[in-house]
């Protein structure tokens, strides 16, 4: 198998087992994005009058083949091949000889690779946003179907004041929304085309126009000067996984209050049998094992940013093959979001309160009467906190 930068030295097959790594397996998802990416820099080329009507025509007819291939699972990215970039040109030269060979000029496997993960990016913050308004929305049809029945709010776990389901479940769904909305800003670095910075330092001498592949691929700015592109890797990856962060902890937390709610001690909901699982030696338990599983796995978001974060952060400027590690705590942090955004509204749905096993401490109301007596008659709250205070102590 010949990689883009052999020149004919041997190479030992450990040194491509590690550089490559899981590079090649995690490609697959980048593919119909490199074809993407591949199409537009191929239409600049020929713009440009560096590709033939010919060569043009057979080389996007060839891309769109394969990447229909690709998505038929008629073939994947192996080891052989190192990563997506080989064996899509390879492909190609395979096909179409010399003119598949010519669609490199003027782009580095560096511009490529990012092109395509921010075409991916593009698409995976959307997904991110509809499955986080999608449990927001499974929210507010719970607040709709039991909204009225009271809760005790807790502070320190003690009952504190009075709630309801429906602030109970309208809290959690604004701040869903506020999660997808900032999932929206990390456009902001997504954005940016890379394509045309090349190795990280132009195409000298080439007339290449970063303006057309802008375009074309809808990106909303060319990321200038071509020095900024490689200094920028890692940085719309680790804002992603911020986001997804901040999600799965509020994801976390909603978990962690229906898992005590679920005790038997508590009682205050019912969970379907289809979201709950048995044990293997206590034939009367139901476990709640999909919200412990959420509440756990916002631990390990937070492990994939951090991970993203430690391998760019003390990096000279240039490309570096450090860079290449980010995708799989990228793509996990992602994965391990959608996953639980897709379960969460049908577990939602099933969920049940059950207001005959809500108690209120006597005590819940103290508050709303210390306003009253604010109201009333006309005393500084601290005079009558102290007053309710020791009418409910009996001093």
């Amino acid at each position: 198998m010949t990689r883009l930068w052999d020149k004919g030295a041997p190479l030992d097959a450990r040194v491509l087992a590690y550089t490559a790594g899981e590079d090649h397996a995690l490609d697959d998802r980048l593919v119909r994005y490199d074809v993407e990416g591949s199409i537009a820099h191929a239409e600049m080329l020929h713009a440009a009058g560096l590709l033939a009507d010919g060569d043009l025509k057979a080389l996007v007819a060839a891309l769109r083949d394969i990447a229909a291939a690709h998505a038929r699972n008629e073939w994947r990215v192996t080891l052989e091949q190192e990563d997506g970039q080989t064996a899509i040109e390879s492909m190609l030269t395979g096909r179409l000889g010399a003119a598949g060979a010519r669609i490199h000029l003027g782009r580095s496997r560096n511009d490529q690779v990012l092109t395509a993960l921010r075409l991916y990016l593009r698409d995976a913050v959307e997904q991110l946003r509809a499955g986080a308004l999608g449990v927001a929305a499974a929210l507010d049809a719970l607040a709709a179907r039991q909204g009225d029945v009271t809760l005790p709010g807790y502070t320190h776990l003690q009952q504190a004041m009075p709630s309801s389901v429906a602030l109970w479940a309208q809290g959690f769904a604004a701040e869903l929304r506020d999660d997808a909305d900032g999932l929206r800003h990390a456009h902001r670095r997504i954005g940016k085309s890379p394509l045309g910075s090349a190795a990280g330092y132009g195409t000298p001498g080439l007339p290449v126009s970063r303006s057309l592949t802008r375009e074309k691929l809808g990106f909303a700015e060319v990321h200038e000067p071509v020095t900024a592109v490689q200094l920028s890797r890692g940085k719309a990856e680790a804002h992603v996984l911020f986001e997804v962060t901040l999600l799965m902890q509020d994801l976390g937390r909603m978990a962690s209050d229906l898992i005590l709610f679920y005790t038997q001690e508590f009682a205050y909901v019912a969970l379907p049998d289809a979201f709950t699982t048995g044990s293997s030696i206590m034939p009367q338990k139901r476990n709640p094992d999909v919200f412990e599983l959420i509440r756990g796995r916002s631990a390990t978001a937070l492990a994939c940013l951090v991970e993203a974060l430690g391998i760019f952060s003390r990096l000279p400027s240039g490309y570096h093959r450090d860079l290449q590690l980010i995708k799989a705590p990228l793509f996990r942090g992602i994965d391990l979001c959608l996953q639980t955004l897709d379960i969460l509204p049908a577990a939602l749905e099933g969920l049940r309160f059950r207001p005959e096993n809500i108690r209120l401490d006597p005590g819940i109301h103290a508050t709303e009467q210390a306003y009253r007596l604010v109201l009333e008659e006309g005393i500084p709250f601290r005079e009558a906190y102290l007053r309710i205070g020791r009418a409910l102590s009996g001093k």
